[in-house]
């Protein structure tokens, strides 16, 4: 409880709003005109080299519905362009070592198989962003040898990838020069013309200034209405360039609850950081999983252990828009092997059905629509805080109640305010359930309870 205000101090003046039209949010504070279709979107990545067998763009496109059947909105694809051989990692590259920005790359398929694929998820009802590598190229993309005066370097005048990472498989841009920066910006809106993608995954979006964003944002909604999901934890960005950027605070908040680093108070202080700092239009993306986490910090089984699937469910029931990394509704068991080929083990798996039921329910329950459709937070304080979070989430009609007993032991609360008061349906059992001043929950350990009115 000691962290529930503690970032408050962070909070700033709003920024302006503005009353937008046609296809668009009728309000947005934080000034990106989040398109329509975004209000009650639920992101699926997808690593195409490990999502089938063939690791295909057409392979892929075979499984599209049954991402659509699950309630997926938002295809989000890994890059798709060819890597570069030079300074490669592993037998296959890394996705993010793009060597040439406006070409596929031919293990995936051809230019003709991604627009099929396009094409395909629309004709579902789905959008498709994809990956964009805009800080850095592979040493062996032509750019390199035709504008070596774009690249950055080190102080012997060296070109760099960027520093104390190792990344030595790319080199770092320079965005003082214009012409990089024309390039980059006509590269993506090619992107948005040739194959109708619906935006943007930026790769290290903080890498890059904030002024390239803003004007490609610009000149990508002139064309149709785009979704921009940035790579970073930096409110700035949704000013007027990204719909979403990554809730690491989040991630990182859930892992040490689970981990028995924290208790439940790491989770008040990064959604009051969230609601007190951020722009109130802004999505933060939040997850158990997705390419990063699962190769190198661990599988959301690894991570989370016990607490989870109340993860899942806490990233579809409370404020931001949830992502599903390829393979979690498997109940992918290992970590996907970055540099080779390593293909999902698919299987039937209990996540599937619950991924499926809260897409639904998200749907349905315009409390627990994306910033700024949605019903704000609002903590439900209870008797054993420190163990179980509580909140209520509520527009016009709808409510969602939310309860979550981040501890090993069982636990049995009660309300010490009356803001959750009424009559809710269990999102499990289907149970009409009435809460009031004499309501109490047992919980068993590591458990929740959704209650919903829609």
């Amino acid at each position: 409880m000691k962290r529930l205000f503690l970032a408050a101090a962070l909070a700033t003046a709003a920024l302006p709003s503005a009353a937008l039209a046609g296809p668009y949010a009728p309000q947005d504070l934080s000034g990106v005109r989040h398109p329509d279709w975004a209000k009650d979107a639920v992101i699926y990545q997808i690593n195409t080299r490990q999502f089938t067998p063939e690791g295909t763009f057409k392979a892929a496109e075979a499984r599209l519905p049954r991402l659509k059947a699950m309630g997926v909105d938002i295809l989000w694809v890994m890059p798709i362009q060819p890597i570069g051989v030079k300074n490669r990692k592993g037998t296959l590259g890394s996705p993010y070592s793009v060597r040439d920005y406006r070409a596929v790359n031919p293990q995936l398929g051809s230019l003709a198989d991604f627009q099929s694929f396009v094409r395909a998820a629309h004709g579902q009802g789905m959008k498709v962003i994809i990956d964009w590598v805009a800080n850095h190229s592979a040493w062996d993309n032509p750019l390199v040898t035709q504008h070596p005066d774009w690249y950055d370097r080190d102080w012997k005048g060296d070109f760099r990838p960027t520093p104390w990472w190792d990344w030595s498989d790319i080199i770092d841009f320079d965005y003082s020069k214009e012409g990089l920066r024309q390039y980059m910006a006509e590269s993506m809106l090619y992107w948005v013309r040739t194959a109708d993608i619906d935006g943007f995954r930026a790769d290290v979006a903080a890498y890059v200034p904030l002024d390239f964003w803003e004007k490609v944002r610009a000149e990508a909604d002139k064309i149709k209405p785009v979704f921009m999901l940035g790579e970073a934890q930096m409110r700035d960005l949704h000013t007027k360039a990204f719909d979403a950027t990554y809730g690491w605070a989040w991630y990182n908040a859930l892992a040490d609850i689970a981990q028995g680093k924290a208790d439940t108070g790491a989770l008040y202080g990064y959604f009051s950081e969230n609601e007190s700092a951020w722009p109130a239009g802004s999505m933060r993306m939040v997850y158990a999983e997705n390419h990063d986490q699962n190769a190198w910090h661990g599988t959301g089984a690894e991570v989370f252990g016990p607490a989870l699937t109340q993860v899942h469910v806490l990233s579809f029931a409370g404020e931001g828009i949830p992502l599903i990394y390829n393979g979690e509704e498997a109940g992918n068991p290992k970590r996907l092997k970055f540099f080779e080929k390593d293909p999902i083990a698919w299987r039937e798996h209990p996540n599937r059905a619950l991924f499926t039921k809260l897409a639904a329910l998200k749907s349905r329950n315009r409390a627990m629509w994306n910033a700024p459709w949605g019903g704000r937070m609002v903590l439900v304080p209870n008797d054993h805080a420190q163990q179980v979070f509580s909140f209520v989430r509520k527009t016009g009609n709808a409510r969602v109640f939310g309860l979550f007993n981040f501890s090993k032991m069982p636990q049995t609360v009660k309300f010490t305010q009356r803001l959750a008061d009424g009559t809710y349906q269990d999102f499990d059992t289907g149970q009409s359930i009435r809460v009031d001043a004499a309501t109490s929950f047992a919980m068993a350990p590591w458990s929740y309870r959704l209650l919903t009115v829609e």
